[in-house]
């Protein structure tokens, strides 16, 4: 098994746009020969698009790019440009007089961090698609991380800065890749070892100290409001697969989300991953999902290891910080 570039698994390109003194951006994942796609809403609180075309029994079979943006649902309006952007190439499900692309997204709510009356919209969208490339991905506080945070669950204060990651590897032919934007209500954690890299920060701003021990203490209150959540991806394989084949891996895939997210899936995060079969190479489907998992992993790891300082709010590489274990 060896590590390879993200868009080396083939068959994609990806672009990042954004505003940085607003906070906000979109990422696109590319395919426009085509994927095969599912997908695996896991949050209770998600903001998504095009999510009922990757059901097995609907008709269309493949989609041409994937939206990951900022903005909450008012950052899906970026799917505009990037359909502009494939239309104009003659990308798309051809309907007689034109092609019409099939752009599935999700969105994250980074609004409390910036400047909330700026969000990825058709322009940005457009824009990230004239970025895309085949090659080496910028990650960290770009494109649908730029105003990614995790730790909020005691407020915006003792937080820290989140951000948008990818990890790829091959094995032999077969290639499994992620590319995760990290905002998190919890904390992130190292699998390996079991440290939070990043997260809620303890009332002088010295320490991380665990959210989940926040939630344990506040177990009989239900009335904490949470805001700012979600993290959501794209896995990508060139493997052939089927679209019930690819909703599974994509379920597979939030495997990784469980093990470096602590909490996952609250009703508070909309937590999506999508999964793209873009190749021909015959492979067996646990193993690519079990890999789809591992690459999540690390995708969410070089998130927060990668992202910057922004708005106040410190990142991983602010080494003053304290790290300590999960429970």
């Amino acid at each position: 098994m060896q590590e390879i570039d993200f868009c080396r698994v083939g068959g994609i390109r990806v672009g990042h746009a954004q505003d940085q003194e607003a906070a906000t951006g979109c990422t696109v994942v590319l395919c426009e020969s085509g994927a095969t796609a599912g997908v695996d809403v896991r949050g209770g609180a998600p903001g998504t698009r095009e999510t009922d075309l990757l059901r097995p029994e609907n008709l269309v079979q493949q989609i041409h790019a994937v939206l990951l943006t900022g903005g909450s649902a008012f950052g899906l309006d970026a799917a505009a440009g990037v359909m502009a952007y494939l239309e104009e190439r003659q990308i798309g499900f051809a309907v007689q007089v034109t092609h019409v692309p099939i752009v599935c997204g999700a969105a994250l709510f980074d609004l409390s961090f910036g400047d909330h009356r700026i969000r990825p919209d058709r322009e940005m969208g457009y824009r990230a698609c004239m970025n895309a490339g085949d090659r080496s991905i910028a990650i960290g506080s770009i494109g649908a991380g730029t105003g990614a945070t995790v730790g909020k669950i005691c407020g915006m204060g003792r937080a820290m800065k989140g951000g948008i990651g990818a990890a790829a590897v091959e094995v032999g032919p077969l290639r499994v890749g992620a590319l995760v934007a990290v905002n998190c209500l919890g904390d992130v954690v190292d699998p390996d070892s079991g440290r939070i890299l990043a997260g809620l920060r303890s009332e002088d701003g010295r320490r991380v100290c665990g959210t989940e021990n926040v939630l344990l203490d506040n177990v009989g209150n239900p009335t904490n409001l949470f805001n700012g959540n979600t993290t959501i991806g794209v896995t990508v394989t060139n493997g052939l697969f089927t679209k019930a084949e690819m909703t599974k891996m994509a379920s597979m895939a939030h495997n990784g989300l469980a093990r470096t997210l602590r909490p996952a899936h609250s009703m508070f995060d909309g937590d999506t991953i999508f999964a793209l079969s873009t190749g021909t190479v015959r492979a067996d489907l646990s193993t690519v999902g079990m890999l789809a998992a591992r690459m999540v992993e690390r995708a969410v790891v070089a998130a927060v290891r990668r992202a910057g300082s922004l708005g106040g709010l410190p990142g991983h590489g602010e080494r003053r910080l304290g790290q300590y274990s999960t429970l």
